[in-house]
């Protein structure tokens, strides 16, 4: 039987930084694996690859921020990955709390964008710290 509608996957999202040295310090400290691109004639800007969704962190320029663009990953160790993220300066929006999901937090990178963190449990009997 032919399937009238496609799957669809999400494999592009775009951010834009004040400063992309900035925002490599943060997203390094998540544990995402940062490379520089450039594109033909068009800015130099940083990409990840997370299975087969590509994020890419465009200098900021003249084009409308992304601010209200808000982020989520899964982390194999929340308390490690927060960390990181205080010894960049990064800023925490909620601390660690247990949810429905697992352990969860938000933090802001350097140009605003919330980023969600989930760290998934079996059981979810460990204490955040």
């Amino acid at each position: 039987m032919e399937r009238l509608i496609p799957e669809i996957v999400m494999n592009l999202v775009v951010i834009r930084a004040a400063a992309l040295e900035r925002s490599l310090r943060f997203y390094t400290a998540l544990g995402l694996s940062l490379v520089r691109e450039q594109h033909g004639f068009g800015p130099e800007h940083l990409t990840a690859t997370l299975g087969t969704v590509v994020l890419e962190i465009y200098p900021q320029g003249n084009s409308e921020p992304t601010i209200g663009v808000r982020l989520g990953f899964r982390v194999n160790s929340l308390v490690t990955t927060m960390a990181r993220i205080k010894a960049v300066d990064g800023a925490i929006v909620m601390p660690i709390q247990k949810s429905e999901w697992g352990l969860r937090a938000v933090v802001s990178d350097p140009d605003g964008h919330r980023v969600e963190l989930i760290e998934a449990h079996n059981s979810m009997s460990d204490e955040p710290e």
